[in-house]
């Protein structure tokens, strides 16, 4: 016994020894000791057979908003987390949810070709035969229609699209238009297309994209065989998400719901997704200008843009019914500081059965909280309240999140520490992106975890990707930096309502790039799929289970919330930076195009010999003065510095009060008047385009007032964000100070 007790002494100091300058950031030396432990213990309980037979059950059939499954699944979820003794409840939602009626595309001129419009069951694939319960192939929020009318082809549909298409002297006013997908989210390219006068828009797969450019077609390899169509929503999201009928409050029975003829977010035009088989002879039967290089897909053809001879006729109805949400919610009290909540999610709905998109990312989050309440059972208790949500209705437009957040969004704006997202996952390396206070936060979490297959942290073997990714000049950086750059965070997930409208600090993680396919919201993305071309052995589902997992443990248990403000002023600068380029390059490629129409060299770009009536000249805009975002950022790296350093000298003395500013330093970038045109959006420094629907937009009300041409709007927008910046420098001070006062 004596023997054995010195064996532990002596194991105890040699371990305190080890990770004296180990030590977690947030935790003193002694508390990084015994989190390092818990967490270990953690990532040794998730098992890849569990993660399989979870995607198994989930995804066994179609489980799209408002069908029997997508119930099932909750409940089958919620008794999952009450068997592990969890506080478990669901909540439900009444959002509306359209579903199609009558669909139809024909080609009618030259020849006639009726669309089939159809995706056919294949004998290797046993659930894509289960017709009486998948959704059809459409595109959700997109409004009723009856349209024939030429066929012009847009490329992807961007805005930059557009602009080659007015160099070719080409006009879709009054015309159906042919989009790929790829490049912008698909809800952009029915925006843009009625903005310039076209009265419907298709979308298909080109096979360049996803489909037998990439490899073998499923069912011998993964991508998009000729018939597979991708779903997906296409409402205007980039103006706010969740129920289109009631912006900015949860969808509860008592909310006050705008008439159907007054929302904003549906589409403007009918729009539907079809196949490459279907969009061949359209493309076929088009005429006018060859496109340029970049827009040539992979179809045997030559593509030309139209418009004519082909022409067609597109009839779409849909049921405009209101649908419940099942949103699973458990909740582990925090043993001491309960009013401080970090929070998890990641949505259960599928457009078919979803295997990939959502159950590889449903599965492990399962798994997750399977194993945290295992630890509680061995003596683990967390010091913050840990929530785990599974949404419900994320597919259609971020409905379940965003009208549970709009209901709780008092007590949110008040308790949330942070939010952390997944959505599907793959297998591969890690993609972090998130608000850049918790960068050095992920960076220290994914050094403590090993790659299954690699054999060294995923930490790691994601800076040998980054580096030999990079160009040569950022190898540097890269190298010499301590912390791995995360990506800011736009839309597309659960998070958007955490980050971009309440202000909470949020995180979306996920294994990827080793995975590529071709079945994304089709009737093919299953478990046959998933089990064949993904993550067939779910190594790396377990691998983000303990990757999520960890970082919950982490935030809930910190001393201190283990934000740091040095690296998201150093992102600050960069972004400046970007804004001062994109002026400046916009002010020479209009004072570039002004000369070429003074001179009268402004052509066709296909074809240089050919003239055409030049567009006007523009105005040069003024040159815009970065002063106040230059002085604001400066006091930022002043005060982070400081903060810095305070945190360092008072290690594990710091005072509760620290805790509480540090919790409202997202909300200080938020502003309650929002974006120029959309206040939903509050945050000022992370939002989707406008017209990039997903892609993210930083310093968004200034890089789009310039990208956008609104000069009026650059000046008045930079003065909102140099003083949110101010007030999280000012925060920051007062963070500090508290700090040097508890610590003498």
């Amino acid at each position: 016994m004596r023997q054995s007790t010195a064996v532990l002494i002596v194991s105890t100091f040699a371990l305190q020894a080890a990770d004296t300058t180990l030590a977690l950031r947030g935790y003193s030396e002694s508390g990084s000791i015994s989190e390092i432990q818990w967490e270990k213990k953690f990532r040794s309980i998730p098992q890849q057979d569990r993660l399989r037979e979870n995607m198994r059950r989930l995804s066994a059939r179609p489980h799209h908003v408002g069908s029997p499954y997508d119930k099932n699944n909750a409940e089958w979820i919620l008794a999952q987390l009450k068997s592990w003794g969890l506080d478990s409840k669901i909540e439900v939602f009444d959002t509306l949810f359209p579903t199609p009626l009558e669909r139809s595309l024909e080609l009618v001129e030259p020849v006639r070709y009726k669309a089939k419009l159809e995706e056919p069951a294949l004998p290797e694939d046993p659930t894509s035969s289960q017709k009486d319960e998948q959704l059809p192939s459409y595109n959700a929020y997109s409004i009723d229609g009856d349209v024939t009318a030429p066929v012009v082809y847009v490329n992807y549909g961007t805005p930059a699209d557009y602009e080659q298409l007015q160099r070719l002297g080409v006009s879709v006013n009054g015309a159906i238009v042919l989009a790929r997908y790829g490049e912008s989210w698909r809800g952009i390219k029915p925006k843009v297309a009625a903005e310039h006068g076209a009265l419907a828009c298709l979308i298909y797969s080109d096979p360049r994209d996803d489909g037998y450019v990439r490899g073998d077609l499923f069912p011998k390899g993964s991508m998009r065989p000729p018939s597979g169509v991708q779903r997906g929503s296409v409402m205007d999201m980039p103006v706010y998400p969740g129920d289109p009928q009631t912006p900015g409050v949860g969808a509860t029975p008592d909310a006050k719901k705008i008439p159907l003829n007054e929302v904003t977010t549906l589409t403007k035009i009918p729009v539907m997704p079809i196949s490459y088989e279907d969009a061949e002879p359209l493309l076929k039967n088009l005429s006018g200008e060859t496109v340029p290089e970049s827009w040539r897909g992979s179809l045997p053809l030559t593509y030309h843009v139209g418009p004519g001879p082909a022409k067609a006729h597109l009839h779409l109805k849909f049921n405009w019914d209101r649908k419940p949400l099942y949103d699973v919610i458990a909740r582990i009290p925090g043993s001491k500081y309960p009013d401080e909540w970090v929070l998890r999610g990641n949505h259960h709905d599928g457009w078919v059965n979803g295997a990939a998109d959502p159950v590889s990312g449903v599965s492990p989050e399962l798994e997750e909280a399977r194993s945290l309440a295992e630890l509680l059972k061995q003596g683990w208790k967390p010091e913050r309240t840990i929530i785990y949500c599974f949404w419900d209705g994320e597919e259609p437009g971020l409905l379940g999140s965003t009208e549970w957040a709009e209901t709780h969004a008092p007590e949110l704006r008040q308790h949330a520490v942070a939010y952390i997202n997944s959505d599907g996952n793959g297998r591969g390396f890690l993609r972090a992106e998130g608000s850049h206070s918790l960068e050095n936060f992920v960076n220290g979490v994914i050094k403590d975890i090993d790659d299954p297959e690699a054999k060294m942290t995923v930490w790691k073997r994601l800076r040998l990707a980054n580096t030999s990714r990079a160009s040569a000049d950022k190898r540097g950086e890269i190298r010499s930096r301590p912390d791995l750059r995360i990506g800011a965070l736009g839309s597309g997930s659960d998070y958007t309502v955490f980050i971009d409208h309440l202000g909470i600090a949020s995180l979306n993680v996920s294994y990827s790039g080793e995975d590529e396919g071709g079945q994304y919201h089709s009737i093919y993305d299953d478990f046959y799929y998933y089990t064949h071309f993904m993550d067939t052995d779910f190594a790396y589902g377990r691998l983000l289970a303990q990757t999520a997992g960890t970082m919950m443990m982490r935030l809930a248990d910190a001393a201190v919330v283990p934000f740091q403000f040095t690296g998201f002023a150093d992102t600050i600068h960069t972004y400046i930076a970007e804004l001062k380029k994109l002026s400046t390059d916009q002010r020479a490629e209009i004072k570039e195009r002004n000369a070429e129409i003074d001179d009268g060299t402004f052509t066709a770009l296909s074809n240089p010999k050919k003239k055409m009536v030049p567009p006007s000249k523009e105005p040069v805009p003024p040159y815009v003065n970065f002063a106040p975002l230059d002085n604001a950022a400066d006091e930022l790296s002043r005060a982070a510095e400081g903060y810095e350093k305070a945190l360092t000298a008072a290690g594990d003395r710091a005072p509760a009060g620290v805790n509480a500013k540090l919790i409202q330093s997202e909300r200080l970038l938020t502003n309650p008047d929002g974006l120029p045109n959309r206040p939903w959006f509050e945050h000022l420094i992370y939002a989707p385009g406008f017209y990039t629907g997903y892609g993210v937009k930083t310093v968004p009300g200034v890089r789009e007032a310039i990208e956008q041409k609104r000069s009026g709007e650059v000046e008045q927008q930079m003065v909102r964000v140099a003083k949110a910046l101010q007030d999280e420098a000012d925060l920051l001070d007062a963070a500090t100070k508290e700090l040097l006062a508890g610590n003498k």
